[in-house]
């Protein structure tokens, strides 16, 4: 045995001395031919192309917004840890945007200095200066008012301080513009309606103070810098994409935290046994909270009219809502009507950091940046949502 093993080992490494050589050569004929390059289309500015890096890009909001960018022809970078976001939202952009050039995921933790992925170590620095950002757009964030309430710390981490690093990044790689994803979360209770850009904000849970710091630190950079800077303030966020592509798709260990609808097509689904309605003593006219839903479609086109009208040195700030409130009553029965489904539910004590009252007055983006909420209709937004819900049960499902 020993003399027969001894007579195989100079074939494998003759074998192995072949790959290596042929590998060798190919790589040197690459780099010979006339098309090839070295360096990612990503890594380089072009005329008439305008790059954006969109943090939280496989989320919810992240991915519709990506979707809306690379229909319209901007090149896009994705980077998202995954955490709350889907990589198979992912995928599905990259299906339809097969292109070279026009879309690029970078799996990285924006608040973790060296960011470790399964492949290499990757660090905020390294993907600005690997890239040629012309614009950001900062959606990632968690995201769940009372989560927020239960781990402080890590909303104050992940919001402010991650926004700090992205900040930091974009003035030491001189981008220009940002579009920062913000919330009426930082006004809290306001004492009159509608809220206005000129409400004061009082924000009383942690999730709206960590957005209030973050805008804080934006601002006071943007004073002495020529960036662009739009705040996007948006209220409840419903619905998905009218094609069928994209939708919502949260953690199940999440579902607890998670928005209102995604909770009424859990029960209608069966996933749930029913639907929980927190709180029915606020002083409103039934006893439910009243907010201000947005349809998704319509959130992201606000996004992109913020980055076609964003002007070096200025800074515009923008509620971004339909202008109407709605109880969560009156939200629970719309949802009823579109899943066409009986659903139960029970109605408990409050949940911890709400509000009673919140809607929009969104004259100013309508006014300044051309935007009106098109898709108004709570139920048509519903059933839009409905329709991918029941053909995506399990979400993206593994990826």
């Amino acid at each position: 045995m020993d003399f027969g093993d001894s007579r195989r080992k100079p074939n494998v490494v003759g074998k192995f001395t072949v790959a290596v050589a042929l590998t060798v050569m190919c790589i040197i004929v690459l780099k010979q031919s006339p098309g090839f390059t070295s360096t990612s289309v990503f890594s380089r500015h072009e005329i008439g192309v305008t790059h954006v890096l969109v943090t939280g890009g496989a989320g919810y909001i992240g991915s519709h917004a990506t979707l809306r960018l690379l229909r319209d022809n901007y090149r896009v970078t994705i980077v998202d840890n995954l955490s709350r976001g889907n990589m198979g939202a992912v995928r599905v952009l990259q299906r339809l945007f097969p292109e070279p050039g026009r879309l690029q995921f970078i799996y990285a933790d924006l608040g973790d200095a060296k960011a470790v992925s399964f492949f290499s170590t990757i660090q905020v620095n390294k993907i600005f200066s690997e890239n040629a950002f012309d614009a950001v757009m900062h959606f990632a964030a968690v995201a769940y008012v009372g989560e927020s309430t239960l781990e402080p710390l890590r909303y104050y981490h992940n919001i402010t301080s991650n926004t700090l690093t992205v900040l930091e990044a974009m003035a030491a790689y001189n981008v220009k513009t940002l579009i920062y994803s913000s919330t009426c979360a930082t006004y809290g209770e306001p004492d009159t309606m509608p809220i206005t850009e000129a409400t004061p904000q009082n924000p009383i849970n942690p999730y709206g103070k960590a957005k209030k710091m973050a805008e804080d630190i934006i601002l006071d950079f943007s004073k002495r810098s020529e960036m662009a800077v739009m705040i996007l303030r948006y209220f409840n966020v419903i619905g998905s994409d009218p094609g069928g592509r994209l939708g919502e798709a949260p953690r199940p260990e999440l579902r607890e935290h998670g928005r209102i609808s995604g909770a009424c097509f859990d029960a209608a689904l069966g996933i749930i046994p029913g639907l929980k309605v927190r709180g029915t003593d606020y002083p409103t006219a039934d006893g439910t909270c009243i907010r201000d839903y947005i349809d998704v479609t319509d959130l992201v086109d606000a996004h992109v009219k913020a980055l076609d009208k964003a002007q070096p040195g200025k800074v515009g700030i923008y509620n971004v809502g339909t202008g109407h409130g709605r109880s969560v009553k009156e939200f629970v029965e719309a949802c009823k009507s579109a899943t066409g489904a009986s659903v139960k539910v029970s109605f408990l004590t409050r949940r911890p950091g709400d509000y009673a009252e919140v809607y929009s007055d969104p004259s100013k983006i309508h006014d300044e940046l051309n935007w009106t909420a098109r898709y108004t209709d709570l139920r048509e937004s519903l059933s839009t949502a409905w329709k991918w819900q029941k053909a995506h049960p399990n979400g993206y499902g593994s990826a």
